[in-house]
């Protein structure tokens, strides 16, 4: 079954994970710090960003695919995860502190997207819609 929302989701979320990944490298490599972030508070921050992008977006990814084999995807699922990912952007740039209001954009995003995904896979398990 191909979920063309779920893979081109999966794509961008790739691609936000690895301009994550340079941005750690980049300050790695400014900073001469090779392992751990050697008490520089802009590399942890970097780090946390990366981390906070994982620790939410495979869960997010796995009930957006869900939702499209259940058949209940449609015009409102690809939206609804362009902004979830919007939202790990702003929190990623957000986690520099120089858009402060990146983070709770993220964490709300993330909460919007994830509520309804999840509130769609409980109503489609239970043949509510």
């Amino acid at each position: 079954m191909l979920l063309p929302t779920t893979l081109c989701m999966a794509a961008a979320a790739a691609i936000i994970n690895i301009w994550l990944s340079m941005r750690i490298g980049a300050l790695r490599h400014k900073t001469g710090i090779e392992v751990g972030d050697g008490g520089n508070e802009l590399l942890t921050r970097r780090m946390r960003a990366q981390l906070n992008f994982i620790e939410n977006t495979p869960i997010t990814l796995i009930l957006c695919a869900l939702v499209e084999i259940a058949g209940k995807g449609g015009a409102w699922l690809a939206p609804l995860m362009a902004v979830f990912l919007v939202g790990r952007l702003a929190h990623g740039i957000g986690m520099d502190g120089r858009f402060r209001a990146g983070r709770p954009i993220g964490f709300l995003t993330a909460l919007m997207a994830d509520l309804a995904l999840a509130a769609v896979a409980v109503l489609s398990a239970l043949g509510k819609i």
